[in-house]
Parts: structure tokens; C-alpha cells; sequence
């Protein structure tokens, strides 16, 4: 219970990045969580669960799946207790995650990557993985100084999606970079002033999209990145960052705009 209400405290960034563990409530995360997608998923070390949680995790999953993990009851008092949510569910899972390591993607035909530049709104980053996921996209990279990919809110806002689809913290842009020449894969930096338009890129080849900082937009960039914007045809002056990513997203991976 101690280690788990660390991670949720004050200091748990900082375990968390040290140990690559994290915390996931809810039922959502953790019909993910049970079932992974990809083998690089995290992974669950401890299940705790409250009398109704178990009986919502049962009435979904065969007892033989729940047999492959350390289940720990606990009171409805203890869960409270543990829990960030107001209103917990009675689930909650110890998580530990891979350290990010992007050669290990190297030759296995990463087709479509989003990278996101000092993203600060834990809903943006969760969205924006979330969505990933629902493009059929391959990774999602997030720079140095990004929020938390792993706190609680990120992990919500993902709705089990941080189970389907890989992800690396702490990639600078050099790294990145060079990951998408060893990989033949183009790079489109999303930018109000881009030269192009998203209609310009082919969405047969291998592309990498990438989104600035909510407040501060991109740095300057290196010249293999070519730079795009989504067509407005309103009077807005730009688009929240998820929602640009979404759009971005949606457009290269079915072709919708063209």
C-alpha cells in the first residue's frame, strides 16, 4: 500500500522514471493491462482489488488469466486510501514498463511514428496515444521534458490504449532524427506557417509527424524536417495540440483529405 501511494504522491514522478513503475485503476486499463497487444506492453506486478472489483474483473476474464498475476485484496477503506480517483472501482495494478530503447525498433517496419515536442496537458499526451492507437500507427515518441507519459491522468486519458501500441519517453530530437533516416522514414513537422499542407503528403510512405509544445509551438528544427499545416477553413487561429494530432493522424493514415 506504501509503495503505491508514492507513486501517487509528490515524489512519484521521480520513481517512476527511476524504476519504470506506474500505477493504473479502473476497469478500462486494466481490460487492457490483462490482455496486451504488443509484447513490448507493460506489465502487471501486483493486481489489488476490493471484493466488487474482483467480482467486475471475473465477470470478464477466465480465473486462469488472473492466475498468471499476484492479486492482493484489500479493503474498500484500503482502496480509498490508495486510490487517486475520488470514486474507485475496486482495481488498481502495479505496472512496470520497458526502458525507452528506439534501436530495438530498428528494421521492424515501423511505417507510421508521431513524435511530441515538450508537451505539458497530461488529457493531450493520454488523448494523443489514445488516438495513435486508433490510427493504426506503429509509436509514439515523446521528447525530453514532456508531462509524465506514466502518471495517473496520462494513463486514464489513454483508456487502455498504453497496452496496444508502444511508446518512448526522454527521445531527444537528434535521436529521433537519426531513428527515422536509419528507418527511410519522412518527417512532417506540423506547423500553422508550413510550407505544405497535409494533402501533400504521401500516405503510402513511411511518415513521422511531429507537435510542438501547446504555448510555445516547435524549436527550430533540423532541415530534413518539412514542415506542414493542416487546411482551416474557419477563423480559428490554430488547433489544440490533440486535435491537430487527431486530424494529422486521421488524414495520413487513410488518406481522408485528399
Amino acid at each position: 500500500m506504501e509503495r503505491v501511494k508514492a507513486l501517487l504522491g509528490s515524489r512519484g514522478k521521480k520513481i517512476r522514471n527511476t524504476e519504470h513503475v506506474f500505477i493504473a485503476d479502473g476497469l478500462q486499463s486494466l481490460r487492457s493491462a490483462l490482455i496486451p497487444k504488443i509484447s513490448t506492453a507493460p506489465i502487471i506486478e501486483k493486481l489489488y482489488l476490493t471484493e466488487t472489483g474482483q467480482g467486475k474483473i471475473r465477470a470478464e476474464f477466465a480465473q486462469e488469466i488472473l492466475d498468471q498475476y499476484e492479486v492482493i485484496m484489500v479493503s474498500d477503506q484500503v482502496m480509498n486510501a490508495m486510490a487517486e480517483t475520488e470514486s474507485p472501482q475496486g482495481i488498481l495494478a502495479l505496472c512496470k514498463y520497458l526502458p525507452s530503447d528506439l534501436s530495438k525498433f530498428n528494421g521492424t517496419g515501423i511505417n507510421k511514428v508521431v513524435y511530441f515536442w515538450e508537451i505539458q496537458d497530461p488529457g493531450n499526451a493520454g488523448t494523443a496515444i489514445r488516438t495513435a492507437d486508433a490510427c493504426g500507427f506503429d509509436l509514439v515518441l515523446f521528447s525530453p521534458n514532456c508531462v509524465d507519459a506514466y502518471s495517473p491522468k496520462v494513463i486514464r486519458s489513454t483508456a487502455g490504449s498504453m497496452w496496444h501500441i508502444p511508446i518512448a519517453i526522454d527521445i531527444t530530437l537528434e535521436v529521433f532524427e537519426e531513428f527515422a533516416k536509419s528507418n527511410q522514414i519522412h518527417i512532417y513537422a506540423l506547423d500553422g506557417e508550413g510550407e505544405k499542407t497535409l494533402e501533400d503528403i504521401d500516405q503510402r510512405a513511411p511518415a513521422a509527424l511531429v507537435f510542438g509544445n501547446e504555448a510555445r509551438g516547435l524549436p527550430q528544427l533540423p532541415t530534413s524536417f518539412q514542415s506542414v499545416k493542416i487546411p482551416m477553413r474557419g477563423h480559428a487561429e490554430s488547433f489544440n495540440v490533440a486535435s491537430a494530432a487527431a486530424i494529422a493522424m486521421y488524414s495520413i493514415s487513410t488518406g481522408a483529405l485528399s
